[in-house]
């Protein structure tokens, strides 16, 4: 079997910058996310970041940038997981986790499409499912706390802060719908990309200029761009697919 090559790479290109910006954030205020980690580990993911995040940009080396980025976030993924066992009926500690897990599909697809690990076939399947999976968490976390999150849809855009907040729920359900079912997954893909990125330009970019000095402001806005490159990964393997698919043979 032999190593495709990516037709497109503006996703993998969106969430190295994402990912390295994600780095530095870690690195100027020594903690990741607000989870206040051991400096040792906070120093080690700011590097892993950073260097994954870079490396991921150049063909050459960007195999091994996704798999770095892969590993550092399966391990904030993971953990959550002493969290989710010590409440698993609060949702905060489960959508933190699948939050952490979306960031691992993207540079995962990566690794994948450029080895010969899977078929097109195999990755497209894996991808949809594993994205689509977070995609259901986001809709459930949204729903479980609808009310904090139409408090960060700005108030300038009408018509309500409660519109937009149930209006994106429903949108990421149909999103994980879409990916789950693989029924107009590729617009799905692209479609969750855009509002992913909508958030982060209409609610993290306003605070972090208002507010400058807040860590939660950074490091969200940074995490949502990297969600949001991610998911557009998602949206150039599946539209690598179904070219090729459609290409004669």
């Amino acid at each position: 079997m032999t190593v495709s090559t990516p037709s497109s790479s503006l996703g993998r290109h969106a969430f190295g910058v994402a990912a390295l910006a994600f780095g530095l954030i870690t690195l100027a205020w020594h903690d990741y996310n607000g989870w206040h980690q051991p400096r040792y580990l906070i120093y080690a993911a700011a590097a892993a970041q950073i260097f994954g995040g870079a490396a991921i940009e150049f063909r050459r080396t960007a195999k091994t940038g996704a798999l770095v980025l892969a590993a550092v976030y399966l391990v904030f993924a993971l953990l959550c997981v002493p969290g989710i066992v010590a409440a698993p009926r609060i949702y905060n500690s489960w959508g933190n986790f699948f939050e952490q897990f979306s960031l691992v599909t993207g540079p995962a697809i990566v690794f994948a499409r450029l080895s010969s690990a899977w078929s097109r076939e195999t990755l497209d399947r894996i991808g949809r499912i594993l994205l689509g999976i977070c995609a259901a968490s986001f809709t459930l976390e949204q729903a479980f706390y609808l009310g904090a999150t139409a408090l960060l849809v700005p108030k300038w855009i009408p018509p309500s802060q409660m519109f937009w907040a149930v209006m994106t729920t429903v949108l990421f359900a149909l999103a994980a719908v879409a990916l789950l079912t693989n029924r107009m997954a590729l617009l799905a893909a692209r479609l969750l990309t855009m509002m992913v990125v909508s958030f982060g330009l209409l609610v993290w970019v306003p605070l972090v200029i208002s507010d400058p000095h807040n860590h939660t402001n950074w490091s969200e806005n940074a995490e949502t761009f990297a969600i949001a490159g991610a998911a557009w990964i998602l949206a150039d393997l599946l539209g690598e697919y179904r070219l090729n698919d459609h290409r004669p043979r």
